[in-house]
């Protein structure tokens, strides 16, 4: 470092005040202790559910008057004697008592030290990450709609990724774990650096994600000539799937029959027919025909109306069998005029009694 004292070979003894830097990296040991344990007893996502350490002062003081490339990464080794594990952290603040590091829940677990434990915190250089795949450790993540939108936003609280680490962050206050199986580039480290990079993510399915099964057809009436789409049947046939008008005139499979319910009267009184039962029943069998389906016309066709047939009145059944019409009008008029009508009928020359054929009348 600049300043201080060294001690000088040549000359066998110390010398003051001359600079001097130092390339010695930082390391320290402290005992861990979790995010939770923070004295401020407030809540913080970013510490309790990110990727960031909080160091004391004293570590702030020496990482300054060193140089140091910037942003601050740590790696954190546990204390075991057997196969110590080791991870990656940025810094959040320095804020901690003397002697303590605080680091999130999932980073004790996966370095396996308890409350109180020590771990050994050295300064580091990590490639910036191109690549990452990991895997959720709970179906419950595909009901997430945007997962891409939602890691974006959890991986702002984290400046490292290594392998092997599952890490735990929180969305609509429920914690996800993810697993991170691969990252690029891949060094000695296993570890990248995430700040301020373009990072692609890559999806393993989830721990004790089932693959659904396939669901097929039944084979229907409408494929037997064109070799159907059922189970081994191949792909529908383009003639068969096509229905022509006269198929779907009449639905005679349906059987509705309109009305078929019986009638009840407020004075509990039966009508003249015999019972509501059998009226409705007898005015069912008038409509007792095919009922006309719906009409489903092939691409390429229009369809403008069915042929009309007028319907027979009652002076027709008068025809007989020969083909002859009977007469019409055969019947006798009246009319509230027949005096009129009777004086009309005489003879002109013809005269009333009492009256002379000149016109003047008798005396």
């Amino acid at each position: 470092m600049w300043g201080g004292s060294y001690y000088d070979e040549d000359q066998g003894h110390h010398l003051a005040g001359v600079s001097h830097f130092s390339t010695t990296p930082f390391s320290e040991t402290y005992r861990c202790y979790s995010a939770a344990m923070l004295p401020s007893r407030t809540e913080r996502p970013e510490l309790l559910y990110g990727g960031k350490i909080v160091l004391p002062n004293s570590a702030f003081m020496k990482l300054s008057a060193l140089h140091i490339v910037y942003p601050m990464l740590f790696s954190l080794t546990s204390n075991a004697q057997e196969s110590p594990k080791v991870t990656h952290s940025g810094v959040l603040e320095f804020t901690a008592e003397e002697g303590r590091v605080y680091v999130p829940q999932w980073m004790m677990k996966g370095l396996g030290l308890q409350e109180g434990s020590f771990v050994k915190v050295k300064n580091t250089e990590l490639s910036l990450g191109t690549f990452v795949k990991i895997q959720p450790q709970s179906v419950d993540f595909l009901q997430i709609t945007d997962p891409k939108a939602v890691l974006e936003q959890a991986f702002r609280n984290f400046s490292t990724l290594t392998v092997g680490d599952i890490i735990t962050f929180r969305y609509n206050d429920t914690l996800y774990d993810i697993l991170v199986l691969e990252v690029k580039p891949m060094t000695d480290a296993q570890g990248i650096s995430i700040v301020e990079t373009d990072l692609e993510v890559d999806f393993a399915p989830p721990l004790g994600y089932v693959e659904p099964e396939p669901v097929y057809r039944p084979k229907t009436h409408g494929n037997t000539a064109g070799g159907g789409g059922g189970v081994g049947g191949g792909a529908p046939s383009v003639e068969g799937s096509r229905a022509s008008i006269a198929q779907h005139t009449v639905a005679e499979e349906i059987g509705f029959k309109p009305f078929g319910g019986s009638g009840q009267k407020l004075s509990g009184k039966t009508d003249g027919t015999g019972g509501g039962e059998g009226a409705s029943t007898a005015k069912g069998k008038e409509n007792d025909g095919p009922v006309p389906a719906a009409l489903r016309l092939p691409p390429g066709k229009l369809f403008f109306g069915y042929p009309v047939i007028p319907v027979k009145g009652k002076g027709e059944d008068a025809e007989g069998s020969d083909g002859k019409k009977g007469p019409t009008f055969s019947g006798q008029g009246q009319t509230l005029k027949a005096a009129r009508k009777s004086n009309a009928g005489q003879s002109p020359s013809t005269s009333a009694p009492g009256v002379s054929p000149s016109g003047s009348g008798s005396k």
